[in-house]
């Protein structure tokens, strides 16, 4: 949650962004914890530290998995990769230039961006590095990759394809950025042929992984109102690939299911975020800008259910998990809603100074990175 006109300062920003959708002089504070009765029970198999975390920026740096290794990146450049099951240490380098976008990971890469723009990648095996390229401006989101190219999206709003092997450019697509936007962008989605992005103008487009050209683009929010802060239709949260349908959501717009070969909308929902949605069992949630959480029949736009407990407690992106939705707050707590009606099922604090990323899920065991740096694996009792 920050904002930027063409740069703001962080601070400011998140403070802007937390208030934005209330006309109220006096913000309300975040909601209080309610108590209730716990149906399951977290256990933490493993806890560890990756250096200072997220940083004292606004930085939303994210563990990935690639099969059994678990990677993760803090925001002086600390990069940790570790087996999943144990949280013990395979390697760990320490890059001279503080990270802004990580980890993204595949194709025997690790990939990795900085605020000066530069795009760093390592060997998965040893985390030694393979080459560097510099593209326009900071990236605040990982790289992605299909195995062919690394696409990197810079804060201003342009694709980079890079060469996976050398990191020589292959393509470019450039975006006009509006006045005011959200500082950070969703990560794109790249598949063997496509590669899907949702850009601050509030538009998803979708590329031809070879040769960048476009093959479609779909306004999902219109800015409406008189001032540019209430114009902000940013598409901030990552975009969601489900077979053939592509889920995005817009700060002060819609969520939208696109048709990923046409680019047509399936559906639409008025709805704010700054979060991506999640999926599981035929439902989409979303974690809202005023910090409810919604579900969604998969198919169409019907809502299924409203949690509002969680109210103004910064909320990141929900995720599936066994027959709950999981999401963590900005004072470190990961709640549990179950998956049929949204009520409160179970909560474990994680990090005393909050959970900014969205957990990540994985053979029944969830990963939840904290901001100081504190990165735990739980699951079911």
């Amino acid at each position: 949650m920050k904002l930027m006109t063409r740069t703001l300062a962080a601070g400011l920003a998140a403070l802007l962004l937390a208030g934005c959708g209330s006309s109220s002089k006096k913000e309300l504070p975040p909601a209080e914890l309610e108590k209730f009765t716990a149906e399951v029970q977290l256990e933490r198999n493993w806890k560890r530290s990756v250096g200072v975390g997220q940083g004292e920026l606004f930085n939303n740096l994210q563990p990935a998995l690639d099969g059994l290794t678990l990677y993760a990146a803090d925001a002086k450049g600390r990069v940790v990769a570790m087996d999943r099951d144990t949280g013990k240490t395979n390697w760990q380098v320490k890059l001279k230039e503080p990270l802004s976008g990580a980890v993204g990971v595949g194709g025997g890469r690790v990939m990795l961006g900085t605020l000066d723009g530069r795009v760093i990648t390592l060997d998965e095996n040893d985390g030694s590095e393979l080459w560097r390229a510099q593209v326009s401006s900071e990236v605040l989101a990982p790289p992605q990759t299909n195995g062919d190219i690394v696409v990197v999206q810079s804060q201003d709003d342009k694709l980079v394809a890079l060469d996976i092997g050398t990191g020589e450019q292959r393509w470019i697509y450039e975006s006009s950025l509006p006045v005011l936007t959200v500082r950070g962008h969703s990560t794109p989605v790249v598949s063997l042929h496509r590669v899907y992005a949702g850009l601050a103008s509030g538009r998803v487009v979708a590329l031809d992984a070879e040769n960048g050209i476009p093959l479609w683009e779909q306004r999902i929010a219109q800015p409406q109102g008189r001032s540019e802060l209430e114009r902000m239709v940013d598409i901030d949260g990552r975009l969601l690939l489900d077979d053939q349908t592509l889920y995005a959501a817009t700060y002060q717009g819609n969520l939208v299911a696109i048709d990923a070969e046409s680019g047509n909308i399936r559906w639409q929902r008025p709805t704010s975020s700054h979060a991506g949605p999640g999926a599981g069992f035929g439902s989409v949630y979303l974690s809202k800008a005023d910090g409810s959480v919604e579900a969604y029949d998969q198919n169409r736009a019907t809502p299924l259910w409203t949690n509002d407990s969680l109210l103004r407690r910064q909320l990141t992106g929900p995720v599936a998990f066994s027959s709950y939705v999981a999401v963590a707050d900005f004072e470190g707590y990961l709640h549990l809603l179950a998956q049929t009606d949204g009520r409160l099922v179970g909560r474990v604090r994680v990090d005393r100074k909050g959970v900014r990323v969205a957990p990540i899920v994985q053979g029944g065991v969830l990963y939840v990175y904290g901001n100081s740096g504190d990165l735990a694996a739980y699951q079911l009792r």
